[in-house]
């Protein structure tokens, strides 16, 4: 296959795969969830929803970023532009496929700057440790601010956060011990598997040999920061939540986090989520729905777009790959 027919395959591949990509997370909402998704857009403030925009867009640039921190060690200095797109181009993959966008992000960047892979793929689970510490301690302050009422909806919808963490973790030490046993396995047919884990183990130990760990650290901070941030002033779109206290906030991200974290990006799910949440704060139900739908929507059409656009321009700004 010449070099030529090689590029113009990439391009339409990518074009096509960003484009089925947004078709199908549209189309995975109902008709009725679609006309009270563009019903809740039109009534909202466009001033605090583009805010909220601004801000979310500033959590992705930093995760962009950030990454560059991990990937150092390992003998890699990748163009920013490219890690920012695979990483908008991992969430769009969300969107389709709950969880295949870290791959996705791995594998973008074995394409466009020849990093493995396994080693992507290792610091990218090393950068999800260190977000859900981060995740742990907004959940630890919510329930310290508005304890009664984050456990009362937790018991009325059987949501064990305890047990949905414990899970998690469990999970990323029984995949550590098994690339252990497997990288030392004498087995002929586990060499492929052992140099994969062997190259996986190294991006995840990588964590441990930046530099510059307190810039990881401040990104990883300002991360999430942007993310609650987004959260909050989209209140301020929606004349029911206008005076929502920020306890009332921090449980409905919490709780936000939750629905996106066990669905399609939260689809259907995460506007249903936080209306049940905050009626346990006085907003009525609809108030609470409406908030929701339009942070789901306006955060998903920020996904959808950098997504989409990311799939595009990847291999037209890297032609000579």
């Amino acid at each position: 296959m010449n070099t030529t027919l090689k590029k113009i395959l990439k391009t339409t591949i990518s074009l096509l795969l960003g484009i089925f990509l947004i078709w199908y997370s549209y189309n995975s909402a109902t008709p009725a969830e679609r006309a009270e998704l563009i019903k809740n857009i039109k009534k909202a403030d466009p001033f605090w929803v583009g805010f909220s925009l601004v801000l979310g867009t500033l959590s992705h640039l930093s995760r962009a970023y950030r990454w560059k921190f991990m990937l150092e060690p390992l003998g890699y200095k990748p163009k920013f532009r490219n890690s920012f797109m695979a990483v908008m181009a991992g969430y769009l993959a969300n969107l389709g496929i709950p969880r295949s966008g870290e791959f996705l992000r791995a594998a973008t960047l074995k394409t466009y700057e020849d990093i493995p892979v396994e080693k992507g793929f290792g610091t990218i689970i090393s950068e999800r440790l260190a977000d859900l510490i981060i995740l742990l301690s907004i959940i630890s302050l919510a329930v310290i601010l508005q304890t009664e009422n984050v456990l009362t909806y937790f018991a009325e919808n059987n949501i064990n956060p305890v047990f949905t963490i414990g899970a998690f973790v469990v999970l990323v030490i029984l995949g550590t011990l098994t690339l252990i046993l497997i990288k030392k396995s004498k087995i002929p047919f586990l060499k492929k598997i052992k140099d994969f884990a062997k190259g996986l183990l190294e991006g995840m130990r990588s964590i441990l040999k930046m530099r510059q760990k307190w810039a990881f650290i401040f990104h990883t901070i300002f991360i999430w920061a942007m993310y609650v941030m987004m959260f909050y002033v989209a209140t301020f779109a929606i004349p029911e939540t206008n005076d929502a206290g920020f306890g009332a906030i921090l449980a409905a991200f919490v709780v936000g986090s939750f629905a996106i974290s066990v669905t399609n990006g939260g689809i259907g799910v995460y506007p249903i989520a936080i209306g049940g949440v905050l009626t346990l704060f006085s907003i009525s139900k609809q108030g609470g729905e409406a908030f929701g739908w339009v942070v789901w929507a306006s955060q998903t059409l920020l996904n959808l777009v950098l997504g989409g656009l990311s799939f595009i321009f990847l291999p037209i700004l890297n032609r000579r790959k």
